[in-house]
């Protein structure tokens, strides 16, 4: 790895040398722009306005534009000699908790090499030190013009260094957010936490780019002069409108794509006045309403008349001593 700058990192009354290398790399496939008529090769020009004549890299330099646009020259001797203690050094300014560092702010990931054997001593120490802490180191550098924001951190046997944003640089999250009030069933996310459940966790480590590959395969058939690989066509399924609909076919295909058995999954539906005036269903039982009915009424009339005899039981146990009574009188008086 090629080191693209140069310093310390000053550490209180510490300072390490140490080289900047970059700790991340771009695969992504580049174009060249060609002349589509005869494929000749399409360059830029830096050209003078001046002198209407092209110019070479070395004449070239950099230069601030005024408002009344008067280009005021700047060298590279001017931007070393700034008075900035973070001109070439790594300034450390504070130790923080990792979770304090926001991702949005994370930038630019570079590696730090010790510069020389008298750096590994002091090297090696900061970085134990931020391994037993648990903490990173906040840090100040200039690079490619600007003062920069930085954190230190420990990746295996290597002090790294994230570039960040300054507060300043990160949007207000306020205006990206819906504008309509959308209220979320319980039913809804217990089918979201079902899908984050069965997609599971997946290691980094085997997540490859799919589209940079199909680039490849097309320009390895167009150089053999072969036909180069179609698309798929496009699924002509109907467009899901339903969320809940959505979201039990999401766990339904993890599932499958899993070789999991899929049960059936069922949204409970809303309440509405339709649905609790609706008649009941008749009973699918063996016996038939007939014999139930006539069950029933028999059951009644008995019940009925068993009351009606008690009534009428009772009536005449009631009448019996009255009528014993009048008997009696008429037989003495016929005596």
């Amino acid at each position: 790895m090629r080191s693209i700058w140069n310093g310390a990192i000053s550490f209180g009354l510490v300072s390490i040398p140490i080289k900047l290398v970059n700790a991340t790399e771009s695969h992504s496939i580049s174009f060249r722009q060609i002349h589509t008529e005869d494929g000749g090769r399409i360059r830029y020009r830096k050209v003078c306005e001046l002198e209407d004549r092209e110019v070479t890299q070395g004449e070239i330099g950099k230069a601030y534009e005024d408002a009344d646009g008067t280009m005021i020259p700047i060298t590279d001797e001017d931007l070393a000699s700034l008075p900035l203690p973070t001109a070439r050094t790594i300034e450390i300014v504070a130790f923080v908790p990792g979770e304090r560092i926001d991702p949005l702010q994370i930038d630019k990931a570079y590696y730090l090499e010790a510069n020389g054997v008298p750096a590994a001593k002091p090297y090696t120490l900061l970085r134990e030190a931020l391994k037993r802490s648990g903490r990173v180191a906040i840090c100040k550098f200039a690079l490619r013009g600007r003062e920069r924001l930085g954190m230190l951190r420990v990746v295996e046997d290597v002090i790294a260094m994230h570039g960040l944003l300054w507060p300043d640089e990160i949007r207000a999250p306020e205006e990206a957010a819906p504008d309509t009030s959308v209220t979320v069933r319980d039913q809804e996310l217990d089918l979201a936490d079902a899908l984050m459940d069965t997609l599971g966790e997946i290691d980094l480590a085997e997540m490859h780019d799919d589209y940079r590959e199909a680039v490849e395969e097309v320009i390895a058939a167009k150089s053999a002069g072969e036909t180069p690989p179609s698309a798929p066509a496009p699924d002509q399924g109907g467009k899901v409108l339903d969320l809940m609909a959505a979201l039990e076919r999401s766990v339904r295909a993890a599932r499958e794509s899993r070789g999991e058995e899929v049960a059936e999954v069922r949204s409970l539906p809303a309440k509405s006045p339709r649905a609790s005036r609706a008649k009941p269903k008749e009973p699918t039982g063996k016996k038939s309403t007939s014999t139930t009915t006539k069950k029933k009424t028999t059951s009644t009339s008995s019940t009925a008349t068993k009351k009606k005899t008690t009534t009428a039981s009772g009536t005449r146990k009631k009448k019996t001593p009255a009528k014993t009574a009048a008997k009696k009188t008429t037989r003495k008086r016929a005596s």
